[in-house]
């Protein structure tokens, strides 16, 4: 978590974005929507500062540590979960690992977000490796 505090006024100026769910004077919680179309955008080859501003967020108020904490988090929970692992799970996790069997459209889902992962990262490297030869 980051040192940051924020102040009222500024924890007034996060509330008001339609992409905050909740918002204390040391977290903010982002809504489902912003971190699937947070993904979206990153596997496009968009940083994460320029999604996060793009999306009405003022890097200045929530520092950019901030910002690279939650798209490393939210790229591993996507890695490993697919769409399943942006869900905010606080509410749901009693501290025990789940021993339940995953449904076949769970598990589907969780192979296709990772086969569209993999492929986005193929052509990603794909790209760097020309720019990197100069073609």
């Amino acid at each position: 978590m980051s040192k940051k505090i924020f102040n009222e006024k500024e924890m007034k100026i996060l509330a008001k974005n339609k992409n905050v769910s909740k918002v204390s004077a040391k977290s903010i919680i982002y809504s489902l929507e912003f971190k699937e179309k947070f993904i979206e955008e990153y596997l496009k080859g968009k940083s994460p500062r320029m999604i996060f501003e793009k999306n009405g967020f003022d890097i200045e108020i929530i520092g950019i540590e901030r910002v690279k904490t939650a798209a490393r988090r939210w790229k591993h929970s996507y890695e490993k979960d697919g769409l399943l692992g942006l869900h905010d799970s606080r509410k749901d996790y009693s501290g025990r690992p789940k021993n339940r069997e995953l449904s076949d459209s769970e598990k589907m889902a969780k192979l296709e977000a990772k086969i569209r992962f993999l492929e986005i990262e193929n052509e990603f490297l794909k790209k760097l490796k020309k720019i990197r030869r100069g073609w």
